[in-house]
């Protein structure tokens, strides 16, 4: 009986009908999770990047896709009877997935750079990208700061700088391949005999083994280092912004360079200030009421500190006044954005008796002249409610 499988759909994460990208995307994911580079000597991780490869191999083929959609398991593997649409030759193993012919392929393609079939298994291979997060202040994002931060990643073995092989040794041509990483076979089926091309079993794909592997790394060329980076936080950083540190992923493989560390940014909320458009700063300022009728000179809170500013006589509540120049760096260049504030008049509360009857003498001496904007509005009420 047929070893019981997961279906494909349930493996990638996806439901039935997915996208040609959707499948792409699905497989890209579920292979940097079961990488077998960060999971080393794990079995579990081993058989589930197996079982990925697997159903990409299927759905990531449109013909192979249908067969299995309608008929399941038995339209893509004769292990399931019947197969209605012929066989592979079998899975579980590395080759001939998706149309990548094996596990330096697929890795090459998602995690190297997209390395050909004919491409040099030993060739240099660019590390894996790796994403973080980190958590600033308001005043960080918008002046730029120095921030440590934790990275997991695969580094070059200090051991054997990246060889692989242990101390006074060194790697060997593969017996079996030949040093060309990839072996021919043949198999009989009901339909004729039937050839491909696949990645060597012995080497791995690698064209080499390593007969007396490093002790440190078992033979791989890295290990897995938590290790702490000071990083430079460029001035005006926003919530949500993603910044792509180069040289700081993964260690390539063969001499290839590192790749990318993409650290996604999220910024505290500041009592008193506000991001507006990504580089203007926006805050209220709460005023008196002699000081808005009156006008007054009066202290500006910016991310540079305090700016004097006349507010002119008369000024209405909710009125926005606009500090050129004092937001958010723009980027690289020298240009910064506007500081803009609003006026908030506070009414006066509490207040005694004496302080009353002499607001209610300063109220007495005002006429409509005073209130141009109630007075009008009440002229149009009587217009448009005028018999």
């Amino acid at each position: 009986m047929a070893e019981e499988k997961r279906d494909y759909y349930e493996v990638l994460g996806l439901q039935k009908g997915a996208s040609e990208d959707d499948i792409k995307k699905a497989f890209r994911k579920q292979a940097r999770l079961y990488h077998p580079d960060l999971h080393p000597d794990d079995k579990d991780a081993e058989a589930k990047f197996k079982e990925v490869n697997e159903a990409y191999e299927v759905l990531s083929d449109p013909a192979k896709k249908q067969k299995y959609d309608q008929f399941g398991f038995a339209g893509v593997d004769p292990n399931y009877g019947g197969g209605a649409g012929g066989g592979f030759g079998g899975f579980g193993g590395f080759s001939g997935f998706g149309g990548f012919g094996g596990v330096d392929d697929i890795l090459n393609s998602f995690f190297g750079g997209g390395a050909s079939r004919s491409s040099n298994p030993n060739a240099p291979r660019r590390g894996e990208d790796l994403e973080s997060s980190i958590t600033l202040d308001f005043m960080e994002a918008c002046k730029g700061c120095q921030k440590e931060i934790k990275i997991t990643r695969m580094e070059r073995c200090p051991d054997c700088n990246g060889t692989g092989a242990a101390a006074g040794s060194s790697k060997k041509t593969c017996p079996d391949c030949h040093g060309s990483g990839r072996v021919r076979i043949t198999q009989n089926t009901p339909f004729g005999a039937f050839a491909q091309t696949s990645a060597c079993s012995k080497c791995g794909g690698t064209g080499t083994v390593i007969e007396n592997p490093c002790p440190t790394c078992s033979g791989r060329g890295r290990i897995r280092k938590t290790i702490t980076k000071t990083l430079n936080i460029p001035a005006g950083v926003y919530d949500g912004a993603q910044l792509q540190i180069r040289g700081e992923g993964s260690h390539g493989l063969n001499g290839g360079q590192s790749g990318d560390l993409f650290l996604g940014v999220r910024v505290k909320p500041d009592p008193i200030f506000e991001r507006r458009n990504t580089y203007d700063i926006w805050t209220e300022l709460p005023i008196t009421y002699a000081q808005a009728a009156l006008g007054d000179k009066v202290s500006v809170p910016t991310i540079d500190g305090k700016v004097s500013f006349e507010i002119p006589e008369g000024t209405q509540a909710g009125t926005e006044f606009r500090l050129r120049g004092k937001g958010v760096k723009r980027g690289n260049r020298d240009e910064r954005g506007d500081h803009y504030f609003q006026v908030v008049i506070e009414v006066p509360k509490g207040l005694n008796k004496n302080q009353k009857e002499l607001l209610q003498k300063f109220e007495d001496s005002l006429t409509d002249k005073n209130y141009k904007k109630r007075s009008g509005f009440f002229d149009k009420i009587k217009e448009k409610f005028k018999q």
